[in-house]
């Protein structure tokens, strides 16, 4: 059955599905900045153009402990509860940020972050993941490995990075 002309015209002007902006943050006011950066240059207007999607990785308990030898398997409940307690602290502390956007989604995954906000963006259909930068310099990111470059490499999106100016840091 062929639509009418008024059918048609409404579908067009029914706002089209927005896209996912996945923003990744952790403990770090760095990320905490990124978040309002981006709250600020893409959320403040009346109909933003993308849907809120905040992403928090929480690590295993094993990943913490690692191979810390006998014992260690009666540490890891308490690891698992302090971990979710910082998790949920990070997101409560988005949610008080995002107050002002009504449709934001609040993810907490298990895992390294890399992977937890590579899987987010997929998982999302993201057309951009925002992260913070926390300045390391080149041993240090050798080291611990830089999730925003990780990102910038391997997820299937635009990668924001968003660093805090010199004159903010502390």
């Amino acid at each position: 059955m062929a639509e009418s002309g008024s059918e048609a015209t409404a579908k067009m002007e029914a706002a089209p599905e927005k896209t996912a902006m996945v923003v990744g943050i952790d403990e770090s006011e760095h990320s905490f900045y990124a978040l309002q950066w981006t709250l600020l240059h893409f959320f403040s207007i009346p109909f933003p153009l993308f849907k809120l999607v905040v992403v928090t990785a929480k690590p295993t308990p094993s990943s913490v402990v690692g191979l810390a030898g006998p014992g260690a398997a009666d540490v890891i409940p308490f690891v698992e509860s302090d971990l979710r307690k910082s998790a949920l602290r990070v997101i409560e502390k988005a949610k008080e940020l995002c107050h002002s956007v009504s449709d934001a989604v609040y993810v907490i995954h298990e895992g390294d972050a890399r992977n937890v906000l590579c899987e987010a963006v997929e998982k999302h259909h993201a057309d951009m993941l925002v992260v913070g930068s926390h300045g390391y310099g080149a041993i240090k990111r050798a080291v611990l490995g830089s999730v925003s470059d990780y990102c910038a490499h391997h997820a299937h999106c635009t990668v924001m990075i968003v660093k805090k100016p010199k004159q903010l840091k502390h």
